[in-house]
């Protein structure tokens, strides 16, 4: 009943009290008579958004597995539909919108059918109030706080055949033990902290994903080498903000937790996202001295303007940026460097997108996610007159883009001849005679070979290049070890 919801509010969401990060290990179960609410009964799980969704879904399968239920990949076979979102941007939430406007003829088909709305988009106030009110087919909202809550909301919403809805609005805590179900067979996610205290003037996240809070380094560690001996070859050290890791416990950084990572023995390791205010010495040390430590780092910028730099708040200038950036490449060579680029922010004029232009030639990225400012609702950023015209960003963002592509190409050029070390992914999506996979710098590299697997390293040699991509052969035999 709806007195017994628990909403959203950006008011609690805003609160960032300092007190000792509380690490659960016993908070989940499942209730005795969820154990088999799912026997008979198929779920699917749609995913929006950035890695750190991917990874809730995992735990959220992982649940689901453990109630009896079985994953499916047809709509129209399953029993239980979640949607996990995402609220980064206005588009994103859109797609979900549309998503269960489309779905709403299977509520019709079959009325025991449950539809599950989680993850970012939950903890907005507005989005929820516009599910309650237009959306009658959600019978279940609940944010990215009480994941661990899930057993008891499914039962509730399958019991009872009303509507529940459960956000919490805080700070959050770190809870392990939670179950997993891998997407992947030889990468995986492994979160090491959550949340956000950056609070970026443009970005829902903070709010959304609560403080920062670092799991300890040993649970990460422990799960890296339980992941080494399942066989998996490559791990991704997740969070909103990795570098600021251990900040919240006064204790070991980001940079200590890269070397134990590395002297776990796992073949890869790769971080994101980072932020430039956090980036030490120590860390580009440490990504340096380790092989297994890919020599590839995402590090947004944002803008090139140290103006609108502000406006954001983001606590770097553009001349601090190029002074870490630089850093990076003199003392990792072949490290390829990617990152982020808003335009049309808000009072963005043409010589501060200009700025950003002539950062992109100074730094020549290896590629880049470059985006149309969104204004979130409840962000510093959304009281600013949006006082750029459409037309303006889109022509600022073509020429953006054009020049990423040119120096992404450019930097492939390095590659031609050269022979790379691939993690294969399996068959290539566009022809099923050709393997794909992943160079150290993160080059997707599609590639002939013979006897191959997802999972196995293979050196390739490249023969061509394109702005996204690299084409080779294999010339050495897989390691299958």
């Amino acid at each position: 009943m709806k007195q017994e919801w628990k909403l959203p509010s950006l008011k609690e969401a805003q609160k960032r009290t300092r007190r000792e990060i509380v690490v659960e290990r016993a908070l989940f179960a499942i209730p005795q008579q969820a154990r088999m609410l799912g026997a008979g009964r198929k779920y699917l799980i749609h995913t929006y958004g950035c890695q750190a969704n991917e990874r809730d879904s995992e735990t959220i399968a992982g649940i689901l597995d453990a109630m009896g239920y079985t994953a499916c990949d047809q709509e129209e076979e399953a029993d239980l539909i979640l949607l996990n979102t995402c609220a980064i941007r206005k588009n994103a939430e859109d797609k979900v919108i549309g998503e269960l406007g489309a779905l709403k003829r299977l509520k019709r088909q079959n009325p025991d059918l449950i539809f599950a709305v989680c993850g970012c988009m939950a903890q907005e106030e507005d989005m929820v109030e516009l599910m309650l009110k237009k959306y009658p087919q959600v019978d279940l909202i609940f944010g990215t706080h009480n994941i661990h809550r899930l057993p008891q909301l499914l039962m509730q919403a399958a019991m009872s055949h009303e509507r529940t809805v459960e956000i919490f609005s805080r700070e959050g805590e770190v809870i392990e033990n939670l179950p997993v179900r891998r997407f992947g067979s030889h990468k995986a996610w492994v979160n090491i902290m959550y949340g956000c205290d950056k609070f970026c003037t443009y970005c829902i996240v903070p709010y959304t994903r609560g403080r920062e809070r670092s799991r300890d380094m040993a649970d990460i560690l422990a799960e890296i080498r339980e992941l080494k001996a399942q066989g998996y070859r490559e791990v991704t050290l997740l969070g909103q903000n990795v570098n600021a890791y251990g900040k919240d416990r006064g204790g070991s950084g980001f940079a200590e937790l890269l070397r134990e990572s590395a002297r776990t023995g796992i073949d890869r390791i790769r971080f994101t996202t980072s932020h430039p205010w956090d980036f030490t010495d120590e860390m580009i040390e440490a990504i340096a001295s380790f092989d297994n430590i890919m020599p590839s780092i995402h590090l947004p910028v944002q803008s090139g303007s140290s103006e609108i730099l502000k406006l954001m708040g983001r606590r770097y200038t553009r001349e601090e940026y190029l002074t870490l950036f630089h850093k990076i490449r003199q003392r990792i060579p072949n490290c390829a460097v990617t990152t982020d680029i808003i335009v049309g922010f808000p009072n963005e004029t043409e010589e501060q997108f200009a700025m950003t232009l002539s950062l992109v030639d100074e730094c020549r990225f290896d590629g880049a996610f470059t985006f149309i400012y969104s204004p979130r609702q409840g962000t510093p950023a959304a009281a600013m007159a949006d006082n750029v015209p459409i037309d303006v960003k889109n022509r600022r963002l073509q020429q953006l883009n054009d020049k990423i592509a040119f120096y992404a190409h450019a930097r492939n050029e390095a590659y031609l001849g050269k022979t790379v070390r691939v993690l294969v992914d399996g068959p290539s999506k566009k022809n099923d005679q050709v393997f794909s996979g992943y160079s150290e710098t993160n080059k997707l590299v599609n590639f002939t070979a013979g006897d191959v697997r997802p999972g196995d390293l293979v050196d390739v040699e490249i023969t061509e290049i394109r702005s996204w991509s690299l084409n080779g052969r294999q010339i050495a035999a897989a390691q299958k070890d």
